[in-house]
């Protein structure tokens, strides 16, 4: 959901203002695509736009043709990459659009592009070698309004939410698309699948008159489990009607926790929200933790070290990132995280080894259980991020970026040129990290 909070932001000021706007949203890919499926971009009829489906190939094409694309309703276009592109005789095949009768579900005028010079060809030139393929949904505002109020309720109440968004039916006994003939089948017509197993109806929805080919495909939609990936791609067959649906899975932000606020983590804020991440600060020391020094987090806090019940709620399925350079604070704070190895998604601790081999070892002897911390430690990691070289809080900041992200997505990581697992990932660092070499005190 990268780029989201900036989609949300402008189709509020967009409903505000007046002013139509399309969204396109990446259904499906083939092959080799610079985004996933889920990712979204906003056009506004005055020129502004957000977010990327591409690495910025398709985007020129798309904000051009965006409002015509939707002048009869929502639809999905299908766009290649590759060098192999056997062009059509119309200009728009010209300018890297492939088209052939199963690859697309609007065909727009052959003419459209009568009125384009030689330079928006070059520009629109897809022929990069990819050689992938994107479907793109491209629908107005009003109709993605539901689906982004979904998300915006997805991030205010941390709960996933499943979605599936029809982008294609056919009839094949009548050898006819019907997707556009039919209220119930209508492209771009999306449905909210957890609310359907709690409900246990697709009229409980608050549909009516809804056709028996989408009551059984909500049916069969919602017995479809999602693999590791949070988009898939699915066909559902109904007698003659096969329907095609993107089935997500809506995630909340991810969170990061940092303890400490001191100048080292102003770039590691900067780059989280970078990801759209949720990034809240806490600090004992108030005139650290102020909203001046950190204008980019969601949250600043104050928060004393006795406070244990918010600290465990704010690190509640978070990315925790001790730094707070005393001693005083990572003793107390780490206490509490190692005790509740299965509150967060991952802990790390700024300093050198030995700095947190020692609080750890002062931690255990003020416990009457020290067999408590061990799950914790294990998943500790410590010094904090990966030591990829560079000098200075940026290069901090990107290594813990780096290590975060490949724990929070659970992938392996190549540490100093070797292979290594992600909870021994400490084991191979050096006793003091070059990053964090002030972090001692």
């Amino acid at each position: 959901m990268n780029q989201v909070a900036d989609i949300l932001n402008l189709a509020i000021k967009a409903k505000q203002q007046g002013i139509d706007a399309v969204l396109a949203t990446v259904v499906r890919t083939e092959g080799s695509a610079y985004r996933r499926a889920g990712a979204m971009m906003l056009i506004c009829e005055d020129g502004r736009s957000v977010g990327m489906i591409s690495g910025g190939c398709l985007e020129p094409h798309i904000i051009k043709r965006a409002f015509w694309l939707t002048r009869n309703g929502a639809n999905v276009q299908v766009y290649q990459t590759g060098d192999d592109i056997q062009y059509a005789d119309d200009g728009q095949a010209q300018a890297g659009v492939k088209r052939t009768n199963s690859d697309i579900y609007d065909e727009p005028d052959s003419d459209l592009d009568d009125d384009l010079d030689d330079a928006d060809f070059d520009e629109l030139n897809f022929g990069l070698g990819c050689n992938g393929r994107v479907h793109v949904l491209f629908e107005r505002l009003t109709t993605a309004t539901p689906l982004l109020e979904t998300i915006r309720n997805v991030r205010r109440t941390q709960q996933p939410i499943t979605v599936a968004t029809l982008i294609r039916a056919n009839d094949y006994q009548h050898q006819d698309s019907i997707s556009q003939n039919s209220d119930n089948l209508q492209i771009g017509i999306r449905i909210n699948l957890d609310e359907y197993r709690s409900l246990g109806s697709v009229s409980a929805l608050g549909k009516t008159a809804l056709s028996s080919i989408l009551a059984n495909t909500v049916e069969e939609l919602a017995q479809h489990k999602l693999s590791d990936k949070n988009a898939e791609y699915v066909i559902v067959e109904n007698g003659d009607v096969n329907t095609e649906w993107l089935v997500q899975r809506l995630q909340p932000q991810l969170r990061l926790l940092v303890c400490g606020a001191g100048n080292d983590v102003m770039p590691l804020v900067t780059m989280a929200k970078l990801q759209d991440w949720h990034v809240t600060v806490i600090d004992s020391r108030a005139q650290y933790a102020t909203r001046m020094r950190f204008p980019q987090a969601d949250a600043v806090m104050s928060l004393s070290l006795e406070d244990s019940e918010t600290l465990l709620e704010l690190s509640n399925n978070a990315a925790v990132a001790l730094m707070s350079h005393s001693l005083s604070q990572d003793r107390a704070r780490l206490a509490v995280l190692l005790e509740h190895s299965n509150n967060y998604k991952y802990l790390g601790q700024l300093g050198p080894r030995y700095r947190t081999e020692r609080l750890i070892n002062e931690i255990r002897v003020n416990l009457s259980n020290p067999a408590m911390l061990e799950a914790g430690i294990h998943k500790l990691h410590y010094p904090i991020g990966y030591k990829l070289g560079g000098d200075g809080p940026e290069a901090l900041a990107l290594g813990i970026m780096a290590e975060i992200n490949a724990v929070m997505h659970d992938q392996n990581a190549s540490v100093n040129g070797s292979q290594s697992n992600l909870s021994n990932i400490s084991a191979v660092s050096s006793d003091i990290d070059a990053n964090t070499v002030q972090s001692g005190v």
